[in-house]
Formats: structure tokens, C-alpha cells, sequence
């Protein structure tokens, strides 16, 4: 019960933290989600992009649209399809999100490096395993 409890504080702490840097980006929440996504898993299609952030896909086009006009990403042809688009993050703002993750990040490498090698590993997976079923979970509410 602790686990779940502390997860769930943690998606909370973590909505906001996102909700303020967006915030201070000037970006709608979506729109960071979606830059995030395309970060961590880009290139990506836009239609890929919409159903792994549980979009509409007209929906998607707009934040492009933000996006690319705030310099965050860019559409490029599909080098394989020349019909197909690829949305790529720019490198060019990186410094900007660096900078307002840099707490969270700081406290993060403090509180990690009282742990040892094998306790690591074993956060790594517990994490790993914890965002796979919170995917599965988003997938199957999607399906319904």
C-alpha cells in the first residue's frame, strides 16, 4: 500500500512540476507531454504520436503547430516514405527545459548516489516495470 501510495504521490508531484514548466515555457501541458514523448521515442509519425499520447489526431496537429512555431520540433519527410512526416524534437531549446528541470534533476543525482550499483538495478527495473503497466493500463483505456 505504501508503494502505491508513494506512486501516486509521485504522478501528482510530477503533474505539477510539468504544469510549471510549461507554464514557464509558455506551453500548453499537452504540448510538453507530447514534446516528451517525441524526445524519449522520436522520431515518431504524427499518427504515432497521437495514439501514444491518447489523442485525437486532429488534436495533434495543433500542437505541432505550437510546437514548431516555438521551435521545439520539427516535421521532416520520412527519409523510407517520402509521403510520410516524422516529428523530431530540436536540440536548439534543450537548454531552456534543462534549466527548469535542474532541481529536480540535482535532487535526483543526490538521492541516487546513496544508493549502491545493485539497489540501482533494482529501482531501474521497478521503474521500467512500473511505467510498462502504466502503458498497458493507458492502452486499454484507450481501446475501450
Amino acid at each position: 500500500t505504501e508503494i502505491r501510495d508513494s506512486l501516486r504521490e509521485l504522478g501528482i508531484q510530477l503533474t505539477l512540476l510539468n504544469h510549471h514548466v510549461s507554464a514557464r515555457l509558455e506551453l500548453k501541458d499537452v504540448d510538453l507531454d507530447c514534446l516528451n514523448l517525441v524526445d524519449l521515442n522520436g522520431p515518431l509519425s504524427p499518427s504515432a504520436l497521437a495514439r501514444r499520447a491518447g489523442l485525437h489526431p486532429a488534436t495533434i496537429t495543433g500542437i505541432l503547430d505550437r510546437l514548431e512555431r516555438g521551435g521545439w520540433a520539427a516535421r521532416d519527410r520520412d527519409p523510407s516514405d517520402r509521403r510520410a512526416v516524422l516529428v523530431r524534437a530540436l536540440p536548439d531549446r534543450n537548454a531552456d527545459l534543462m534549466r527548469l528541470y535542474s532541481g529536480i534533476s540535482s535532487s535526483m543525482n543526490k538521492l541516487l548516489a546513496g544508493y549502491g550499483d545493485t539497489e540501482l538495478e533494482l529501482i531501474a527495473d521497478f521503474l521500467r516495470r512500473t511505467a510498462h503497466a502504466g502503458r498497458n493500463a493507458a492502452d486499454e483505456l484507450a481501446d475501450d
